[in-house]
């Protein structure tokens, strides 16, 4: 992997203009079913965050490619499923890995809306959820509002880890880095703990169906 990822890396650090477009096509690849077994795309994009603290890439940038291929991936696999339902799941090539399209419906049975959530982050599992969620009949309402979260975490969590630690290390050895990368860490990850917060306590609320009601009102029912 190491002998892929060198020359990759200093092709961007070199033309860092496709640098972004290719984080969206790793981002993208990795969610499209069978393709996103064998791409790898969050490989690719810790690998190329690490070009953030020198300046060849804007995190920004970094973060927007790796969402927006995510979020394209992902709704083209479940719209995919949505229109040819459970007939996709018997065609070729996806006949060819019923373990993964086996353990990707019993994943969704078992969490339902949650399983679009988590699978994000269970690779190679997310490439196939997403189809399976489409073709056993999620709306695409559910699908989105639970998906797109999940992808802004995902992406966080692949980005800023490896940014902040090799800004550290250009720091402590005197390298000469983006001064700015600092601040806009602590917004993203702000972000991304306002973020996490606000799912946790959307799980929380919808695993016990509803709110608890308080003493009073049940004394007046």
């Amino acid at each position: 992997m190491t002998s892929f990822l060198d020359p990759l890396i200093n092709f961007v650090a070199a033309h860092a203009w496709l640098g972004y477009l290719v984080l969206f096509l790793a981002a993208l690849l990795e969610a499209v079913p069978v393709v996103g077994s064998v791409v790898p795309g969050s490989t690719i994009i810790l690998a190329l965050s690490a070009l953030v603290p020198g300046g060849e890439l804007a995190l920004q940038g970094v973060l927007l490619a790796a969402i927006a291929g995510a979020v394209l991936g992902d709704g083209s696999a479940f719209w995919a499923g949505h229109r040819s339902q459970q007939q996709i799941l018997n065609s070729w090539p996806l006949t060819t890995y019923p373990r993964m399209l086996a353990e990707s419906a019993a994943f969704f049975r078992r969490w339902g809306i949650w399983a679009v959530f988590f699978a994000r982050f269970v690779p190679p599992i997310r490439a196939f959820v997403p189809m399976t969620a489409g073709a056993l009949g999620m709306p695409p309402s559910r699908f989105y509002a639970v998906n797109i979260p999940a992808i802004v975490l995902w992406a966080l969590a692949h980005v800023l880890p490896g940014v902040a630690a090799v800004s550290a290390l250009h720091a402590y050895a005197g390298l000469p880095h983006d001064q700015h990368v600092g601040k806009h860490l602590w917004i993203f990850a702000v972000l991304g703990g306002a973020l996490t917060f606000g799912v946790a306590i959307w799980i929380i609320r919808r695993r016990h169906g509803k709110e608890v009601v308080s003493p009073r009102t049940s004394e007046t029912q």
